[in-house]
C-alpha cells in the first residue's frame, strides 16, 4: 500500500527527457492539446443529445462521450507526470479509460446490424420526396372531392327545387284532369238519352285520358311522351280490325303531358267515328295521320292532320253528327286547349280535320325533361336505387 501512496519513490517522467524545455514543451503541450479536444467533444455530443430527445440508442452517445473523455484525462494527467510522479493514480484513470472503452466497443459491435439498417441521407431524402408527392396528391384529391361534393350539392339544390315545381305542377294537372272528365261527362251526358250508349261513349273518352297518361308515364321520363305512342294507344283499334288501312305518317315527337291528353280526346273521337261511320261499315275506306313542326323559334307552329276516305253513307252518318258534342270537341274544346285552331272538312269523298297550335304549348319542355333525369340520376347514385 506504501508503493501505492507513496509515490516520491518514483521519479518524474521529465527526467526521462533529461528536462530538456524544448522537450518537456512539445510533450506538455500536445497532450494538453489533446485533453482540451477531449474535453470539448464530449461537451458538444452531451449538449446536441440533451437538445435532441429523438436520438437513438442515446447510451451509445454517452459511452463515446465518457470514453473520449477518460482519455482526455489520462493526457492531462501526463502533463502533471513530467514533474509529479503520480502514476498509480494515472493507472486508475487508465484502467477505468479501458474499461469504459471495451463497454463502448462491445455495445457498438453489437448495434452493428441496427446503424448499418438506418437509411441513408440520400434515402430519407427520396423517401421525403415521396411523402411531399403523396401529401400533394392527396391534396389534389380533396380539392376535388370537395369540388364534386359542392357540383352534387349544387345539382341536389337544383333538383330539389324544379322537383318542388314539378310536384306543384302535378297537383294543377291533376286538377284539370278531374276538370275534363267533369266536362266530358257533362256533355256526352247532354246528347245521349240511352243509358248504355252514354257509359259505353263517356268510358272511351275517359280511357283515350288514361291511355295517354299512361303513355306518358311509361316514356323515359314522366314529364314528357312519344306522340307516335299516344296516338297507337287510340288507334290500337283500329290498327288491330283493318292494319292496312291506317296509316300513321309521321315519326316520333316529344310532346307535353296536357298536350298528350287533348291530342289522345281528339284522336280518339276521330277514331271512334271512322269505326261508327267508316271503316267498319264498308270496309274499304283509308285513314292517314300525319304531324310535324314548322316555323322558328316562338313562331313555331305544330300542326296535325286527319285525312279519311268515306263512302256516300259515311259522309251521311258524319253529316248527322256534325252538331254533336263530339264535333265540338275536336273543333272548340280541344284547340282552345292547345291555345289554337282546329277544321273539320268534307271535300271530294275525304274528310280532313286539322288541328294546328303553338309548338310551344304541344312540345315537351326540355327543362322539365332534364330535370327528370337529373333528380333520376341522383337518387340512383345516392341511394342506389334503379
Amino acid at each position: 500500500m506504501d508503493s501505492f501512496t507513496d509515490v516520491w519513490q518514483y521519479m518524474p517522467h521529465g527526467m526521462c527527457l533529461l528536462w530538456q524545455p524544448w522537450l518537456l514543451l512539445l510533450w506538455a503541450g500536445s497532450d494538453m492539446l489533446i485533453f482540451l479536444s477531449y474535453s470539448a467533444i464530449p461537451i458538444a455530443l452531451l449538449t446536441v443529445l440533451r437538445q435532441r430527445k429523438d436520438i437513438p440508442h442515446a447510451g451509445l452517445v454517452v459511452l463515446f462521450a465518457s470514453f473520449i473523455l477518460l482519455c482526455g484525462l489520462t493526457h492531462l494527467l501526463s502533463i502533471v507526470t513530467l514533474w509529479y510522479p503520480i502514476y498509480p493514480y494515472v493507472g486508475l484513470v487508465k484502467l477505468a479509460t479501458g474499461v469504459v472503452s471495451a463497454i463502448t466497443a462491445i455495445t457498438l459491435f453489437r448495434l452493428i446490424p441496427t446503424l448499418i439498417a438506418f437509411p441513408s441521407p440520400a434515402e430519407l431524402r427520396e423517401t421525403n420526396d415521396k411523402l411531399r408527392d403523396e401529401i400533394a396528391a392527396h391534396e389534389k384529391t380533396l380539392a376535388t372531392l370537395e369540388a364534386t361534393v359542392a357540383n352534387r350539392t349544387a345539382e341536389l339544390r337544383e333538383a330539389n327545387a324544379k322537383l318542388s315545381v314539378q310536384a306543384r305542377e302535378a297537383v294543377h294537372r291533376s286538377a284539370n284532369l278531374l276538370s275534363v272528365v267533369s266536362s266530358l261527362t257533362k256533355q256526352t251526358a247532354r246528347g245521349h238519352s240511352n243509358t248504355d250508349e252514354f257509359i259505353d261513349t263517356l268510358t272511351g273518352r275517359i280511357r283515350s285520358l288514361a291511355l295517354a297518361t299512361s303513355t306518358v308515364m311509361r316514356g323515359t321520363d314522366q314529364y314528357s311522351g312519344d306522340l307516335v305512342a299516344v296516338v297507337r294507344e287510340q288507334l290500337e283499334p283500329l290498327l288491330m280490325a283493318h292494319p292496312d288501312a291506317v296509316e300513321i305518317k309521321s315519326g316520333s315527337l316529344e310532346i307535353a303531358p296536357d298536350a298528350a291528353q287533348q291530342i289522345s280526346l281528339a284522336v280518339h273521337e276521330l277514331a271512334t267515328n271512322a269505326q261508327k261511320y267508316g271503316l267498319s261499315q264498308s270496309g274499304e275506306g283509308a285513314i292517314s295521320l300525319s304531324w310535324e313542326v314548322s316555323g322558328r323559334d316562338a313562331d313555331q307552329r305544330f300542326v296535325l292532320q286527319w285525312e279519311e276516305t268515306l263512302s256516300e253513307a259515311e259522309r251521311e252518318g258524319w253529316e248527322s253528327d256534325a252538331g254533336g258534342f263530339g264535333t265540338k270537341l275536336l273543333t272548340r274544346i280541344v284547340p282552345q286547349m292547345l291555345g289554337g285552331t282546329a277544321t273539320r272538312t268534307m271535300y271530294d269523298g275525304k274528310l280532313t280535320y286539322r288541328l294546328e297550335a303553338p309548338a310551344s304549348s304541344v312540345l315537351a319542355d326540355p327543362e322539365d325533361r332534364e330535370a327528370g333525369k337529373m333528380a333520376t340520376r341522383l337518387v340512383d347514385e345516392n341511394f342506389g336505387l334503379s
